[in-house]
């Protein structure tokens, strides 16, 4: 605790210099050594203390140059609230809104700032294309046939190889293909779950999440999580005795963004192999970072095989290919087992493109303008809220992925400005499905994963204007 207060003094000292204009945009900032010594403090305490900075956009790294007080650092709206969801809270079932948002996906004259999915203009479709056409020609049977239950080798390979945050980790027996990456959950849940086990979880969490768990029969308990560093591990470490398994987006959660530093995440998987709990890591977004390089997962630092790594494509490639992936750990057989009672196998005709996509290296240049792109419309995003949107609204400092997180006045609920909305063609994803409780009445999500022209931002002023409205 005293460490965590430590660095969290530190970055405050600096964020007080940047704030107040002492250190103004474009200053180099002393080095993390400089730091160090300053405060006679460990380097950890020091990166931890800029990672603080760095998520507020306060400051930024360039390469062989250090850390400078970034452009971005004058922010006007504060950052959404910590969540505080009640342990033992009555539930509230959220199911006919989920399937109202829904609802609206073949609209095509509805704006669709609610569906986590990138806009197809983003993604190199006619790359992938051609290589479907190559997998039909090259794969026997055209891809027609059943494969494996592991799932497609050449996929399950090159998975391992991208895994390089993992430092060799992986091969490719430790790899099982699925169908998205939610099949992965879903096929870990039925492994090492039974009905009436209790699930750990952030909050708020992507609603699919709680949706499996529920329809298993599991009861679901939701942590307190921080907008920027992600889910408390104090009050799960205060309530591990009653939960079986956890559930956690460590990289650029969904819908807050937060990013659990890697000290967390280190004690994170040694507290939940001391005590032989397994956790599914939801790491869908892991390569959609805002930084210089991708943040390590949970998985990084699992030596005991509790950690069950899940990933796909549908966020960073073709999210309709349902393509993805799990590395199992020590349950290995069990989720063989699972795939293999609910698909017997996932379709190889995709599987092969997609491997086909990354062993040819137009992944990793795909991804890094893909990067780029939603960071600036990121921050274009932010821009367009601080000046649509009324003066007490919160927003969300996202790390890495695409979604931001909207906190606005307590007198709305976003459910019924939903329906208003939806009347001008405008559709987001309303706070309250992110959770099983009577929580977030006042949120919304929205997906900044789509092409910026001035249509959107049009789009984003009006709906602006509707929360002004209803105030």
């Amino acid at each position: 605790m005293a460490k965590e207060i430590l660095y969290v003094k530190i970055a405050k000292i600096l964020e007080d210099q940047i704030l107040s204009g002492t250190l103004r945009i474009g200053d180099k900032i002393p080095s993390i050594r400089s730091v160090q010594k300053i405060y006679d403090v460990s380097l950890n305490t020091v990166k931890l203390a800029f990672l603080e900075l760095e998520s507020k956009s306060l400051i930024e790294s360039r390469p062989k140059s250090g850390y400078y007080v970034s452009k971005t650092s004058q922010r006007k709206f504060a950052l959404p609230s910590v969540s505080k969801p009640e342990i033992c809270e009555k539930e509230s079932n959220p199911e006919d809104l989920i399937s109202k948002v829904f609802d609206t996906l073949h609209h095509k004259n509805i704006r669709q700032f609610s569906l986590g999915v990138p806009d197809p203009g983003l993604l190199p479709i006619a790359k992938l294309n051609k290589g479907v056409i190559k997998a039909i020609r090259t794969m026997e049977d055209s891809g027609t046939a059943y494969e494996p239950v592991e799932g497609n080798l050449n996929l399950r390979r090159n998975v391992a190889k991208w895994s390089l945050v993992l430092e060799g980790k992986l091969s490719e027996d430790d790899i099982i293909t699925t169908s998205g990456t939610m099949n992965a959950i879903f096929n870990c849940l039925m492994a090492v779950t039974k009905r009436g086990d209790t699930l750990a979880i952030e909050s708020p969490v992507y609603f699919g999440i709680i949706q499996s768990a529920k329809a298993m029969g599991l009861n679901v308990i939701e942590l307190p999580t921080h907008p920027i560093t992600g889910v408390d591990i104090e009050v799960l470490r205060k309530n591990i005795h009653k939960i079986d398994v956890c559930c956690f987006i460590s990289n650029f959660s969904n819908p807050l963004g937060s990013l659990m530093p890697e000290e967390v995440k280190k004690d994170l998987v040694e507290l939940l192999t001391y005590h032989n709990i397994p956790l599914i890591e939801d790491d869908l977004y892991g390569n959609l970072y805002f930084g210089t390089s991708r943040p390590k997962p949970c998985k990084a630092f699992d030596e005991a095989g509790i950690v069950m790594w899940c990933g796909s494509v549908s966020k960073t490639l073709a999210p309709g290919y349902r393509v993805g992936w799990v590395a199992p750990g020590k349950y290995k057989e069990k989720i063989l087992r699972q795939k293999l009672i609910q698909t017997i196998s996932t379709p190889p005709l995709y599987q092969e493109v997609i491997a086909d996509f990354m062993e040819n290296g137009r992944y990793d240049h795909h991804l890094r303008g893909f990067r780029q792109k939603l960071h600036t419309n990121c921050l274009k995003y932010q821009r367009a809220v601080e000046e649509y949107f009324p003066e007490n609204t919160k927003i969300s400092q996202p790390q890495g992925g695409f979604v931001l997180w909207l906190e606005l006045d307590n007198r709305i609920d976003t459910a019924k400005l939903y329906d208003v909305a939806v009347k001008q063609n405008i559709c987001f994803a309303p706070g309250r499905i992110f959770t099983q409780h009577d929580q977030f009445n006042n949120c919304m999500r929205l997906n900044f994963a789509l092409k910026w022209d001035e249509s959107l931002e049009s789009d984003l002023k009006r709906l602006g204007a509707i929360v002004k409205n209803v105030l």
